[in-house]
């Protein structure tokens, strides 16, 4: 998967550390209860590569959790003994749980999903069986049974098979529906930092800006990754944030492992 950046990512800001700061701490202040938490989930996991071991690094070398979304399909043998030599280097930091198994939709119309009603029940929990099965042949213990259905979309049914099969969580957008039910929680992301659509760099700032305020002062902020869609300002940014989010002492970084055991 290639993809061009958001027209944001090529609009450098003169200001850009000083305006983040301010947008966190004005954030958590807003939160006034204190810890808030914050995971990042990255999708569409599954191919090494610069890019992918750039995002690796930020977070390896701030030392903060990530939860990385791997697509079945995409994986092997020799792809994981690649991910294998820096998971052991500090296996506390990585949450590696399942995207799907192809990230391919099967709608003919509407918005894309892979998990779908186009698509038969029989169909959906073969997929869903056959990848968490991959992944836990190649991994062992160090997959975590959560769910991330591409493109943040997923039906009733879907949610109903996943549950039927040991995963202990989907993670979706924050306004996905339908919803999962008690016992079965939905741990969103609440922002965006590569997919998104605006059709000017101001608005997209804008935008990004009111979506970080908003998710940190609910106390939990999800953020989702594509690193596909980088750039160099891109990772600029990412590690402003790690760096500001890290030295916080009221934020509490986590991943899902932590989260299903509150």
């Amino acid at each position: 998967m290639s993809h061009l950046p958001s027209l944001l990512w090529n609009a450098p800001l003169q200001d850009l550390k000083p305006r983040l700061q301010d947008c966190v701490d004005q954030a958590v202040d807003m939160a006034r209860l204190s810890p808030v938490r914050i995971f990042f989930r990255a999708d569409d996991i599954g191919v090494p590569g610069k890019w992918l071991f750039r995002l690796m690094d930020l977070f390896f070398d701030h030392q903060m959790p990530l939860c990385l979304a791997i697509v079945p399909a995409w994986f092997n043998r020799q792809r994981w003994e690649v991910f294998q030599k820096i998971d052991a280097k500090s296996p506390q930091l990585w949450c590696w749980h399942q995207h799907g198994w192809r990230h391919v939709s099967h709608e003919i119309q509407g918005k894309k999903q892979e998990f779908g009603p186009h698509r038969s029940i029989d169909e959906i929990r073969l997929d869903i069986v056959r990848g968490r099965k991959k992944l836990e042949d190649l991994m062992q213990d160090r997959f975590t049974p959560v769910f991330t259905p591409p493109w943040n979309r997923c039906d009733g049914r879907t949610l109903s098979v996943l549950r039927d099969n040991g995963f202990k969580a989907v993670s979706r957008h924050h306004h996905s529906m339908p919803k999962t039910g008690k016992g079965f929680p939905d741990l969103p992301v609440n922002v965006d930092l590569h997919t998104r659509r605006e059709t000017t760099p101001e608005e997209g700032w804008q935008s990004l800006w009111n979506e970080l305020k908003a998710a940190l002062s609910s106390r939990t902020c999800g953020v989702m990754i594509h690193h596909q869609r980088m750039n160099p300002l891109a990772f600029e940014f990412l590690e402003l944030l790690l760096g500001i989010m890290k030295h916080n002492p009221r934020i509490l970084p986590v991943h899902f492992t932590g989260m299903l055991h509150e």
